[in-house]
């Protein structure tokens, strides 16, 4: 046993248990405790988690994790490459500061605030790397494998999703460990999550970011891959998120469900995935509802929109009236000549009725802006006389 492991594991676990007097006690006494050692016969989750380097290597040789970096997606051959073969509990602190000497952060600021998001968060990377050691098939001759590019981080572990878990329902089906007393120590020693929140902790985390979600649709039946991008596509909804989080107490605060929720509403997603969130966060003041009827929708609120220095868009979302949709299809109906009640339809998206919208055209035509040839499915509308002329709506 690696003594330096043992001291680590059980300062871990009487912080996470509120027990201090817990790294007092006698290193066999622990490990017979946790069950890692079972009178004289030492368990293999005892070799993993707090076993020599050099035992490690001689019983499970596969038990090692792969850091390559590459500096481009497109090459094949690596930069550079670590091999980490320490038993667990010293071996994901060497693996994280690897992986974080070439994190980089990309600045954030609100008015007089600066703070930066990393690139890679490092709740996240060890969440990832954790379920990789723990939930992983020891039974397969594969390390897990991390690729590290400038903006991407892939980590590979043998094995497939444990049973019961997919990739339709990772938020939302507690996994049957496949390696159970190996899990039991590290959720004890608040490594991972039981039930399933790490993986809520590693998309909550990320999306909060204004990343891309992680992705998971490389996986199969013999491995798990984790793609994790490095790219902030949406720094407003990062401050907006980040916002909401830090004026909430701890037991209100947004879940990932919660996230994933304006998240969808902030990417234009009809339907919505769930409804009755969507109502919640309304009723909070975190989503705005628009339209009527049929047409009923929600926007992300005002904030967000000020935050992203976009107040016109925030505009044309809440205040549709005749000169809006004028706005909007005119530069349509000149660009193409002509079009059907359809495809203004999609020109408009949700943001008006079909009623208002037929109302509207009717409007349209009758101060001559618009005008219509055939009739029914057949009926086109085009630029009007009046629009021609130069007129105005009043």
């Amino acid at each position: 046993m690696d003594l330096e492991a043992i001291k680590v594991m059980k300062e871990m676990y009487a912080k996470r248990q509120n027990n201090p007097s817990f790294v007092a006690l006698d290193d066999r006494q622990v490990l017979s405790d946790l069950n890692l050692i079972v009178g004289d016969r030492v368990t293999n989750a005892a070799v993993l988690l707090v076993g020599k380097e050099a035992f490690i290597n001689k019983q499970f040789p596969q038990a090692k994790v792969m850091l390559e970096y590459r500096n481009t997606e497109a090459q094949i051959h690596f930069d550079n490459r670590m091999q980490f073969g320490q038993p667990f509990f010293l071996l994901i602190d060497k693996l994280w500061d690897a992986i974080n000497m070439r994190n980089g952060s990309v600045p954030i600021r609100e008015g007089s605030y600066i703070f930066g998001i990393p690139f890679f968060n490092e709740d996240v990377i060890r969440e990832v790397a954790n379920n990789a050691f723990a939930h992983r098939s020891y039974r397969i001759n594969s390390e897990i494998v991390v690729k590290q590019y400038p903006m991407k981080l892939i980590i590979i572990n043998a094995g497939g999703f444990p049973k019961g878990v997919t990739i339709d329902n990772l938020l939302t089906t507690p996994s049957i460990p496949r390696n159970r007393l190996l899990v039991d120590i590290l959720a004890k020693t608040g490594f991972v999550e039981r039930s399933g929140q790490g993986m809520d902790k590693i998309f909550l985390n990320t999306l909060s970011e204004g990343k891309p979600e992680p992705d998971y649709s490389e996986s199969d039946d013999f491995n798990v891959t984790a793609i994790l991008s490095a790219n902030v596509k949406d720094k407003s909804f990062a401050m907006f998120v980040q916002g909401i989080q830090q004026s909430m107490p701890e037991d209100k605060k947004l879940t990932v469900f919660d996230v994933m929720t304006l998240c969808e509403v902030r990417d234009g997603k009809k339907p919505l995935t769930n409804k009755q969130i969507a109502q919640k966060l309304e009723q909070m003041g975190f989503l705005e509802k628009q339209g009527k009827t049929n047409a009923v929708h929600y926007i992300l609120p005002r904030r967000y929109y000020e935050l992203a220095g976009d107040m016109a868009s925030y505009s044309l979302a809440t205040d549709w009236d005749i000169d809006q949709v004028w706005a909007v299809i005119k530069p349509f109906l000149q660009k193409y000549g002509k079009a059907k009640r359809a495809d203004l339809d999609k020109v408009m998206g949700n943001h008006i009725s079909e009623k208002q919208m037929r109302r509207y055209l009717d409007e349209l035509r009758e101060k001559g802006l618009v005008k219509t040839e055939g009739k029914r499915n057949y009926m086109y509308y085009m630029i009007g006389k009046g629009e021609e002329m130069g007129e105005e709506i009043e």
